[in-house]
């Protein structure tokens, strides 16, 4: 049975909303009300500011990227993207819709397909380097206390996710080095895919002449960030790195509204291994998932009668936060789509 759009939706709230009333049922004790009376909510707002910070510096890096290849895309329109894309994530495994999302609105921005989708792949290249970069700091920086705290289970898990993260950073490199066989590749893919989306039993001419030509325009572009626009990759990159810092000092803010030393290096390291596990699709936003991971880093630095609250204010926080944001972005562009059509069909009329 195929699910709708909402399904998905619907799944998605359901499994997050089900681990964390698990997680509080399995954590609770007679000091959880009392760290729930004593939560400090200006650290609420702090993290949800920081949270903000991070949504505008992805929006920055959108403009820095397309700006490099000589395309002008205005910061608000870069931001809204960005929030749409949020909705479009929590409603498909690992967050993967959120790309799609990007790719569309640079193109209806002016950018065209194939510089569009390279922005895009570059964004996750440059979160892969960032990412990796940080956590093999960490780790260095901390190497006894890994060793000492965590399980031999859980180091099983972060060398498989620092696999999947390497394996990730080179999809890009080599389509970059092998050119002609990824081009075969994807066009292999497309052709397999179209008739299935369609009621013709093979795709178009048009539409392979059309996908031809957006991969050309998709390597070049990979190849222009490497040479001529490598200004905008060095540039996004940095602020990359500013994003993830944000994005993970949310964490930190929450356990010190709730009294806790901020943990800056440990929430940090545990965070880019959620964030790695939630690119692997397993389900709708990779709820469920992700607060499963976040309680079981987590319990080692936070109490067992903290950990249901703070797991439910920080997903309030990046995950809830994004369906709210990302359905007032999303109604802006929904609008506006509508608009385009009525003009299409007044100009078919015309013609």
């Amino acid at each position: 049975m195929k699910l709708s759009s909402r399904g998905w939706f619907a799944l998605s709230i359901i499994f997050s909303l089900a681990v964390i009333i698990v997680i509080f049922a399995t954590t609770f004790n007679q000091e959880t009300i009392g760290y729930i009376l004593s939560f400090n909510l200006v650290f609420l707002g702090l993290a949800i500011l920081f949270r903000f910070l991070a949504l505008g510096l992805w929006g920055v890096r959108i403009q820095v990227m397309a700006g490099s290849l000589g395309y002008r895309v205005r910061l608000p329109y870069c931001v809204n993207m960005v929030l749409a894309g949020l909705l479009a994530g929590t409603i498909t495994p690992g967050q993967v819709g959120n790309d799609p999302v990007r790719v569309h609105e640079l193109y209806r921005a002016g950018v065209p397909v194939g510089d569009a989708t390279a922005v895009v792949i570059m964004e996750r290249l440059l979160d892969g380097i960032i990412l990796t970069v940080m956590g093999l700091l960490i780790m260095t920086l901390m190497t006894d206390y890994f060793l000492s705290t965590f399980s031999p289970a859980l180091i099983i898990l972060v060398i498989i996710a620092w696999i999947f993260m390497i394996s990730f950073l080179f999809i890009p490199v080599l389509a970059i080095k092998y050119p002609v066989k990824t081009k075969s590749v994807i066009l292999r893919v497309v052709n397999w895919i179209a008739p299935r989306l369609s009621r013709s039993s093979a795709p178009s001419q048009a539409l392979s002449e059309r996908v031809d030509h957006e991969i050309d325009n998709f390597f070049g572009t990979l190849k222009t960030f490497t040479g001529t626009a490598r200004r905008g990759l060095l540039v996004g990159g940095i602020v990359t790195g500013l994003f993830w810092i944000s994005e993970f000092l949310v964490a930190s803010v929450i356990m010190m509204g709730l009294g806790l030393h901020a943990y800056v290096l440990e929430s940090f390291f545990f965070q880019i291994l959620i964030a790695i596990i939630m690119m692997i699709p397993l389900t709708p936003g990779s709820s469920g998932i992700t607060e499963i991971s976040t309680s079981s880093l987590y319990a080692l630095i936070i109490p067992s009668g903290m950990i249901g609250i703070f797991v439910l204010l920080w997903r309030f926080v990046t995950f809830y936060l994004n369906i709210i944001l990302g359905a007032l972005a999303s109604l802006s562009i929904f609008k506006r789509e509508l608009e385009y059509k009525e003009k299409e069909k007044e100009h078919e009329k015309l013609v």
